[in-house]
């Protein structure tokens, strides 16, 4: 959350009330920054349950190695039983062994991600089964610390920005909705991650956007 960032996105209006009403975000979680191959593990592994949930699976799923880390190699030896044992579903199963394929034959590496473009990422982590934009577009936002990234996908973002921009939204749904959401988020670039972030916090039901 940088001077320059808050500065830019208070020409908006409406998002300047919600920067002055909403606690500064939390940084991106720097402790993954430099293993994207664990941060997609605990990705899949997060989807769709609670925090609480997710950490107690996770951690039964490391206990399954000697070292407590999920080495490609060793994720494919394991058997059905085994992860299902540390609460994985089958599906997450499946999921999680898709990545492990993908790392196999594909660099994960910080240095070469760094290299490509949010969409250029985006696209090259695709083929990897359970990931799908909005996965990615997670790390992006807060493993590899993207500046401009506008999670449309996510339904929390919809509705908040929804209910900050009424008179722009109302009634509009499908490509419609998405085509507006894209017009205002327009006037946040180079800085939409911050925005993304300010809108996750903000409390519409506590205090109104204006």
């Amino acid at each position: 959350m940088t001077p320059e960032a808050i500065r830019h996105l208070s020409q908006d209006p409406v998002l300047a009330a919600i920067i002055e009403q909403t606690p500064a975000p939390q940084p991106a979680f720097t402790e993954w920054a430099n293993d994207l191959y664990l941060a997609l593990l605990e990705s899949i592994v997060s989807q769709q349950i609670s925090v609480k949930a997710a950490d107690a699976i996770f951690r039964r799923f490391r206990a399954l190695f000697p070292d407590h880390y999920p080495h490609a190699v060793q994720l494919l030896k394991l058997t059905t039983e085994e992860m299902r044992g540390a609460g994985l579903s089958g599906q997450k199963t499946d999921y999680l062994r898709s990545v492990a394929t993908f790392v196999s034959a594909h660099s994960l590496d910080r240095a070469y991600i760094d290299t490509l473009t949010d969409e250029e990422i985006v696209q090259y982590l695709l083929p990897i089964r359970g990931v799908g934009r909005w996965t990615v577009e997670m790390l992006l936002l807060f493993v590899l610390d993207r500046p401009d990234v506008f999670p449309i996908d996510d339904l929390v973002i919809r509705q908040r920005m929804m209910r900050a921009y009424p008179d722009q939204t109302a009634g509009l749904t499908g490509r419609a909705l998405y085509k507006v959401l894209h017009q205002i988020a327009g006037a946040w670039q180079p800085y939409r991650s911050t925005a993304s972030r300010y809108l996750w916090k903000w409390k519409p039901d506590a205090v109104p956007a204006v």
